[in-house]
């Protein structure tokens, strides 16, 4: 049978005392002095369970031992205190928020060696929840649903390849993952990755951007500047929500695809650029090219090598994994005394159809972390309800759909119709208020546009 081991952290110059060397008879016991002594035992050797045993109960010191706590959250925590301790509210709040038990002198053999076993028995059990204790690298894209095994079949298959990939899913749904992950597969994933949102540049910003200027090519160019293509050379370039690009970007788009070379602006002289180019919509572009809303040439230039992101509503077995690893990597956030989700919470999870995918679940994780009031987060924490999330995402597609369309309408009406003033309101791209108006069905307005006091027509 194997040893249980355990790890004494004796602060002010202690012995183990007889009482707690009888109740740890026939375990592995790690000492540490120090706090910074305990810290390198654990990276050297994780353990399960640890005894606090402090002689002192100065406020410094449980600042101190708070961020070693915090930074220890995982391991289940035993604190040996003299009674004195427990008027401090620091103390309580401490012994409150990060430890199993607590006791104080004079200590009892017995009833220590009982709450030993158990918290020791305890963390064994959440330790083999969690796959026996192994740690093992999370992959970028985390789970093991057969929707999620299959894209990453394919983001190996495509990143051998030098061809452009279109990514398309929906908002939220990991698109820039994915693509982090086919360039990292890639033969150059030595170089650089540059992600570039080109609904978040402004029209009259993007070309300089993506391209770069020369000296004097406009006023305020006191310098040559690179673009964000030659930024990305011997690597790849990601153009998320590429639908967005004006229809002037995208003829030089298609002319770096084709041709390898970039012209920046003011300049006569053509640059060779060897980069991937990498895009992503959540819009069809086939048929943004349809009503001439996207180059149809692009479209098939870009359109090499697909890939497909699921939402999450269909991969479910992979909710509680992409929770669990949320809660581990932003574990910092969490307030000290969260340990993990209760049942009801995972099953609310598994019962709601997550419409804003893997970033609404992100952000539901991270404040149930934070808001929390119990050991065990909630379904009222995540913001749902065990017998209403499984109905609550329709309603929210509908108040999100009407959200939208009214303000939409009101920006319009504050502009006067003109598209560019609305654009600005809203703080999209002219381009993305097009598609909004197309997706709700609102008339888009003339182009004509009339100063105050012309006749109407």
């Amino acid at each position: 049978m194997t040893k249980k081991s355990i790890l004494c952290i004796t602060i002010g110059n202690l012995a183990i005392p007889a009482t707690l060397s009888a109740a740890v008879q026939g375990w592995d016991v790690c000492s540490a002095a120090t706090l910074a002594e305990a810290r390198r035992q654990l990276k050297v050797r994780p353990l399960l369970v640890g005894v606090l045993l402090v002689e002192e109960h100065d406020d410094q010191l449980c600042a101190a031992m708070d961020g070693f706590l915090h930074e220890h959250w995982d391991m289940h925590w035993i604190a040996l205190l003299h009674p004195p301790a427990l008027e401090s509210a620091a103390w309580r709040r401490l012994v409150h928020d990060h430890c199993r038990d607590f006791h104080t002198w004079p200590l009892d053999v017995e009833r220590l060696r009982h709450t030993l076993g158990h918290a020791h028995g305890l963390a064994a059990l959440c330790r083999a929840a969690d796959g026996h204790g192994r740690i093992q690298p999370v992959p970028a894209l985390t789970g093991e649903s057969s929707a999620i095994a299959s894209l990453r079949r394919q983001i190996v298959k495509v990143a051998g390849a030098s061809a452009p990939v279109l990514i398309w899913g929906e908002s939220g749904s990991g698109k820039e993952l994915v693509a982090q992950a086919v360039h990292a597969h890639s033969p150059r994933r030595a170089g650089p990755f540059v992600p570039i949102n080109c609904g978040a540049i402004p029209a009259t910003l993007i070309q300089s951007e993506l391209f770069g200027y020369e000296r004097g090519a406009f006023t305020g160019a006191a310098r040559e500047k690179r673009g964000l293509i030659e930024a990305a050379q011997g690597g790849s370039i990601f153009l998320d929500e590429i639908g967005d690009l004006p229809m002037e970007l995208q003829a030089n788009l298609l002319r770096f695809l084709q041709e390898k070379t970039i012209y920046r602006l003011g300049s006569t002289h053509s640059i060779a650029v060897d980069v991937r180019v990498i895009a992503a919509s959540h819009v069809n572009l086939a048929q943004a090219a349809a009503r001439g809303a996207f180059r149809e040439d692009l479209y098939y230039r870009l359109n090499v090598l697909a890939l497909d992101v699921p939402p999450l509503r269909e991969r479910k077995e992979d909710l509680l994994p992409l929770a669990e690893h949320f809660f581990r990597a932003y574990s910092s956030e969490r307030a000290p005394r969260v340990k993990g989700f209760s049942g009801r919470a995972a099953q609310a999870i598994r019962d709601y159809d997550w419409p804003g995918n893997v970033r609404e679940l992100l952000n539901r994780v991270r404040r149930a972390m934070v808001m929390a009031e119990g050991r065990l987060i909630l379904p009222q924490d995540l913001g749902l309800s065990t017998d209403q999330a499984a109905r609550e995402s329709a309603p929210l597609d509908d108040a999100r759909i009407r959200a939208e369309r009214d303000a939409i309408d009101a920006s319009l009406q504050r502009a006067g119709r003109n598209i560019t003033l609305a654009a600005r309101d809203l703080g999209v791209s002219r381009m993305t208020l097009y598609r909004l108006l197309a997706k709700h069905g609102i008339p888009a307005p003339s182009r004509v546009c009339y100063t105050a006091g012309s006749p109407s027509k």
